[in-house]
């Protein structure tokens, strides 16, 4: 029983270690401010981090505009993890990828949007017969920018007034990566999340690029 402990302990262990990599990917989602803040600490720090690709998204829902931003870096896991605290610290979400959840866990997929859409997506894809499984998650604490697009062509005063109604509303931005049980499902996964409106990304795709 002893000898069964200390394998777990040294499996553990090594897990542990892999996981914390000197270098990772991150991503990082919020408010375009936030992801401002980020990018201006990631690009005076060329040579611990880099910038893979940086999105503006912009969702209409009904009469609403849901906007936001993330970003996703590589590189010094110290620095990463300072990056991670300015994203915190402003209400945003992050996510950080070591080189162990790429190589154990397979088809590696990216999804950004508010919890609402994902929670759509979710039931859907489970409707669908197609398999997978969360692997990091988190949810911002700060709101993301909301207006009324529909607001554009009335005057300055009414719109002054309806717009910072809409822009306090409380819209949870969620960054999750997940595994697709069957490579097949990948493209099924991609469809899935273009109809509920999910930024999507698949990992290969940038794991390659490394």
């Amino acid at each position: 029983m002893i000898e069964s402990k200390i394998k777990v302990l040294r499996k553990a262990a090594q897990v542990s270690t892999a996981q914390s990599s000197d270098r990772l990917w991150c991503v990082i989602a919020g408010n375009e401010d936030m992801v401002n803040s980020v990018a201006y600490e990631a690009i005076s720090s060329r040579d611990l981090v880099r910038i893979i690709f940086r999105e503006h998204v912009t969702i209409r829902d009904s009469f609403l505009r849901k906007r936001f931003d993330l970003i996703m870096l590589y590189g010094d896991s110290n620095k990463i993890r300072d990056l991670s605290l300015i994203c915190k610290d402003k209400g945003g979400a992050y996510i950080k990828i070591a080189p162990y959840y790429v190589e154990n866990e397979p088809n590696l997929v990216l999804l950004v949007a508010p919890e609402n859409y994902m929670k759509k997506f979710a039931g859907e894809a489970e409707k669908n017969d197609v398999g997978f499984s969360f692997v990091l998650e988190d949810k911002t604490s700060g709101f993301i920018e909301t207006d009324v697009y529909l607001t554009e062509k009335l005057p300055s005063v009414i719109r002054n007034i309806i717009d910072p109604l809409f822009k306090v509303t409380d819209v949870v931005l969620v960054t999750l990566l997940i595994s697709v049980h069957e490579r097949e499902d990948v493209e099924r996964i991609a469809e899935i999340a273009s109809r509920n409106n999910i930024f999507a990304v698949d990992f290969k795709d940038i794991f390659e690029e490394e």
